[in-house]
């Protein structure tokens, strides 16, 4: 089979790779569908052994195909499997971690903070930018037919990571909520705080994201290039605040302004990938009693809760994708990613 790899310098290639096979408790998919990530593109940029090694996952050895949001169908299983949860033929998505399986860690279903250190499928072991895919049976979640292949791949990182925070907020209706960066996962955090039946506030500097931010639900929408982004929630909120932010640019103004739009014994997720953040620590957390919280991604619990709410509320996942591409269109695919100025993408294999 072909799969794609990143090469660095904002190139990537199409080379073979022996088709898998499944060892003892392991399935294989047949991909349906393969998510582009923002984290992505830190491979694509700097090339897949820098990029490992900054997100501190260590050295990897040889080619790795590319892709951590994997979602297809059962093509064969392990003969080792003790399981009747999956068979051949079965609609899934992928949990993109594994661990140990030993430590607290992995057997609460937080298996990308093993105590011995993650495989990541597409950064650290073969990912999904593929026809086949080789993964544990554990990492597997049923996918309804519900949820179309794109949403479930959605799902797997970017639009799971959004629904993870959101419950780490512990959010409700009475909340009111400012999402700083309307990429994929903005999206996400707007789409589903409104199902909730939260009053969301959407900032971003791209006017094609700003513009979409009301068909997923968002009440306000503030540019900001154009206006003071804290001064402008203050105005819609009585001059109180929101009660919760998200920053899902991890970019350093915006985290920084996320934490100052929050009122008094407000809370704030960081979930936006890299960047820093400074604040005065009386002035903006202490005095005010706020709460800033790191969220990563979400439990392989989580993400099965994501996907039955997705399922149960007939929640569109498909409209955050802008692009649909074919594997060959590789190249053209993730430079268009790139330009970050549109929604999801996703290679399609059917």
């Amino acid at each position: 089979m072909r799969g794609m790899i990143f090469k660095g310098d904002r190139k990537v290639e199409l080379i073979s790779f022996p088709d898998p096979t499944p060892d003892s408790e392991d399935v294989i998919l047949e991909i349906k569908a393969s998510g582009f990530c923002g984290a992505d593109l830190k491979y694509f940029r700097d090339g897949h052994a820098a990029a490992v090694a900054a997100y501190g996952y260590g050295a990897v050895e040889g080619p790795i195909v590319g892709g951590h949001e994997p979602c297809g169908v059962i093509a064969a299983l392990g003969s080792g499997l003790r399981t009747s949860a999956f068979k051949v033929g079965d609609r899934v998505a992928v949990h993109h971690y594994d661990g140990c399986h030993y430590c607290d860690h992995c057997r609460s279903g937080w298996t990308q903070l093993c105590d011995e250190g993650p495989i990541v499928f597409g950064q650290t072991a073969h990912g999904a930018h593929a026809k086949y895919m080789k993964v544990p049976a554990r990492c597997l979640i049923n996918l309804p037919d519900e949820v179309s292949f794109s949403a479930g791949a959605a799902i797997g990182c970017g639009t799971g990571t959004a629904y993870g925070a959101l419950v780490r907020l512990d959010i409700s209706a009475r909340d009111t909520l400012a999402v700083f960066g309307l990429g994929p996962v903005g999206q996400s955090a707007v789409q589903f705080a409104s199902a909730m039946g939260v009053r969301v506030i959407a900032v971003d500097i791209a006017q094609q994201r700003l513009a979409r931010a009301p068909e997923f639900g968002a009440a306000h929408v503030i540019d900001s290039n154009r206006m003071d982004p804290v001064e402008a929630i203050r105005e819609l909120t009585d001059g109180k605040g929101v009660s919760l932010a998200m920053d899902c640019a991890g970019v350093p103004s915006a985290r920084q302004a996320a934490v100052r739009s929050t009122r008094k014994w407000g809370k704030t997720a960081l979930c936006g990938s890299g960047g820093d953040i400074t604040i005065e620590v009386m002035k903006d957390l202490i005095s005010k009693q706020r709460t800033i919280l790191g969220s990563w991604t979400f439990s392989n619990i989580v993400m099965g809760e994501c996907i039955k709410f997705v399922a149960d509320r007939g929640l569109a996942v498909d409209k955050q994708f802008t692009h649909r591409w074919k594997l060959d269109d590789a190249q053209d695919a993730y430079a268009e990613f790139d330009k970050q100025t549109s929604g999801k993408a996703v290679f399609e294999h059917f």
